[in-house]
């Protein structure tokens, strides 16, 4: 904090933060500086010559920009003198950021850390969980989904990654604004979007109307991870800021295992449905997507008794309101405390009315067109991000984040993939053969299932009640046979000849008989319903969710960890550490050749590379200042939803044909990732900017 015999800096709109010392220098005591302007008629050119007991702790002005506050070199200088000038006046605009971040850090601190913090860490935490919910709710409706509205492999595909795309475009747009608008309303209103658009996914019958209601869900709920990070470090004093964002990661994970939850208890129980007719059914899995935007609905509830970030007001010129604020956090914590009649010393000062100086207006001269196009660029002026004095950090950043991205979610859904993969192939291990069968008069009425029949000759059989699942019949011959009520998944006839045979209310339709003779028969009543590649039944929906719930719960060693020693060891040791073990770790995912070794291996990956993401999370809300902070968020987690989107493509192709691509593209990526994280510059120590 300036000392008191520290020359006064002007501000460009006159506001001071004035507070006075106790006698035993133990704190600050608020003085009556409303009485005092209004008696003494202070005025900027005589303020800052009062009292020997009054000090001016600074200028809550926020950062000041190149463009206002002090004057630049002239037009008519030389260009030697005009560099010198540049050069001081740059000198004075870092020094002026760094006794407002030095006086905001000591402010925080004598706030305290108590009760409100830790309100905001739960109200923000359903913020972060309704992102965790986010990325597993079309994985786990996938299943069922799929039944209801005839996907095909291509649309299942385009639905997984629609999620991303919309988080992708809602990072962007949402952290920029936040810079802008604030906050806590930015994430009000990427929130209300993320429920509404939620709630209608539950309902909408068509694949198109759901693929969209699933990106708007995802646009909204991209603004999650970048405001919610940036807008809890602003209450954060610097010796609890790494520890508490860390503790905060925690929501990510109780979200997946929210969701991992509720779809293991709400999806397979098929009676929680409805229908009105063919036109609408209302099956488990809505009832599951409606349940999912629940963590939301909270957040929006709960945000609305939080204030706006007493940061974000003071570098936008609203001075009087971040001083409420950062009363109102000092009272809620020393009340918390025993300590009621404490006084908060910051005073609260009156200043000339200031118009912010990136207010524009369109004037005759100035096309409409344009005038918006400015607005637009000041809104999401990202580019900032890659001024001079910030583009190396940027640059470096955005490799970490795109490095650590593409080969988590790479890997992540790579492993389920995998495991359905070995699956399939120990069930198909377990097919049972039959070869020139003859069956003549008999009934089948039970379960048929992973069997194949070859050469088989079947008379006056009937097929009554059942299910067919996993069943090929190759060069048989079917006379005077008998199917009826027949559910079928993954069946199919193959050279076969089909005389005076009747098919009545069975989904075994044309395209199941290929190359198929039919003689005299007849299709009766055909279900309605949809030819699924492969089936699912509802021991695999349990693993699915039980892959995705043990997966989650083993990130919860590493969120512990790295809170307790963030501050200990420092963000960059952090990073650089877990993405190495991350590294070495995939290279045991050569030995996963069982659905056991893969759910552990599963479990090891996730547990140690949540240190990493947290103390990127970390790095990224200190690197940069309070007027960009958010956007380069933003931008940064867009970059990371691309990677995925690249990642999920790349990994997810090789299932089934080797596990040494995916596994060096993994590895690769990770050891980059940890050799740039050591040219990051380290944060720890350092006052919030």
């Amino acid at each position: 904090v300036p000392s008191s015999n520290q020359p006064h800096r002007q501000s460009q709109d006159g506001r001071r933060l004035r507070t006075r010392r106790t006698q035993d220098g133990d704190g600050y005591y608020r003085n009556d500086s409303r009485a005092n302007d209004d008696e003494g008629g202070h005025s900027d050119s005589t303020e800052g010559h009062d009292e020997d007991d009054e000090i001016y702790e600074g200028e809550y002005q926020g950062i000041p920009r190149a463009e206002s506050g002090k004057t630049g070199p002239g037009d008519g200088m030389a260009p030697q003198a005009q560099i010198r000038d540049l050069a001081q006046f740059e000198a004075e605009r870092r020094k002026d950021q760094e006794e407002l971040a030095q006086q905001y850090e000591t402010i925080l601190q004598e706030c305290g850390h108590g009760k409100f913090q830790w309100t905001l860490y739960f109200v923000l935490g359903l913020a972060l969980m309704a992102d965790g919910v986010e990325i597993f709710v079309v994985g786990f409706v996938l299943p069922s989904a799929e039944k209801d509205m005839c996907l095909s492999e291509e649309s299942k595909g385009m639905l997984g990654l629609i999620v991303y795309l919309g988080m992708m475009v809602g990072a962007f747009l949402w952290g920029g604004l936040a810079d802008r608008i604030g906050r806590r309303q930015t994430l009000l209103i990427s929130l209300s979007i993320n429920s509404v658009f939620a709630f209608f996914s539950s309902f909408v019958q068509g694949y198109s109307s759901f693929l969209l209601c699933r990106l708007l869900s995802g646009v909204g709920i991209g603004g999650s991870i970048p405001i919610v990070f940036s807008y809890y470090s602003e209450f954060l004093a610097q010796e609890k800021r790494g520890e508490h964002l860390s503790w905060l990661c925690m929501f990510w994970m109780i979200g997946g295992i929210y969701a991992s939850a509720m779809a293991w208890a709400i999806i397979p129980h098929y009676g929680w449905s409805f229908q009105m007719g063919s036109a609408y059914q209302f099956h488990s899995w809505r009832v599951f997507v409606l349940v999912c935007a629940f963590p939301s609905v909270a957040a929006i509830s709960a945000l609305t008794t939080m204030p706006e970030s007493p940061r974000f007001f003071l570098e936008n010129g609203k001075h009087d309101e971040a001083w409420m604020i950062l009363k109102q956090v000092h009272d809620t914590n020393m009340r918390a405390k025993g300590y009621p009649e404490r006084v908060f010393s910051v005073s609260d000062t009156h200043t000339h009315t200031h118009t912010h100086s990136h207010t524009h207006t369109c004037t005759h001269s100035t096309s409409i067109l344009n005038y918006y196009k400015t607005q637009i660029r000041h809104i999401y002026n990202f580019l900032a991000i890659f001024s001079p004095e910030y583009r190396r950090t940027t640059l470096m950043m955005m490799a970490v984040w795109f490095s650590m991205s593409f080969s988590y979610y790479g890997l992540t859904v790579w492993f389920p993939d995998m495991i359905k993969y070995l699956q399939k192939q120990e069930y198909s291990s377990r097919t049972k053969v039959f070869i020139k069968e003859k069956v003549e008069h008999v009934t089948f009425n039970f379960t048929l299932e992973n069997q194949v029949h070859r050469n088989g000759e079947y008379f006056n059989n009937k097929f009554m009640n059942l299910k067919m699942k996993s069943m090929v019949f190759e060069d048989s011959l079917f006379e005077e046979c008998y199917f009826e009520d027949i559910t079928s998944s993954n069946t199919f006839f193959k050279n076969c000849t089909f005389i005076a045979t009747l098919f009545y209310n069975t989904d075994l339709f044309k395209y199941r008989l290929i190359n198929s003779k039919l003689v005299n028969s007849t299709f009766l009543h055909n279900k309605e319903g949809c030819m699924l590649s492969d089936f699912s039944d509802e021991n695999s929906a349990y693993m699915i969710y039980f892959v995705s719930f043990l997966g989650t719960l083993a990130v919860l060693p590493g969120n512990i960890v790295s809170a307790l020693l963030m501050d200990k060891i420092g963000r960059l040791r952090m990073l650089a550490g877990s993405s190495v073990i991350s590294c070495v770790s995939c290279f045991f995912l050569s030995f996963g050749n069982s659905e056991s070794a893969m759910i552990a291996l599963l479990c090891l990956f996730g547990g140690i590379s949540i240190a990493s993401w947290n103390a990127l999370d970390v790095l990224t809300v200190e690197l940069y200042p309070s007027d960009k902070r958010c956007t380069a968020f933003g931008f940064l987690n867009a970059l990371c939803k691309l990677a995925a989107v690249l990642g999920i493509s790349i990994f997810t192709s090789f299932v089934g044909i080797t596990k040494a691509v995916p596994i060096l593209f993994a590895s690769g990526a990770l050891a980059a990732g940890s050799f740039l994280a050591f040219k990051l510059p380290e944060t720890r120590g350092q006052v919030l900017q």
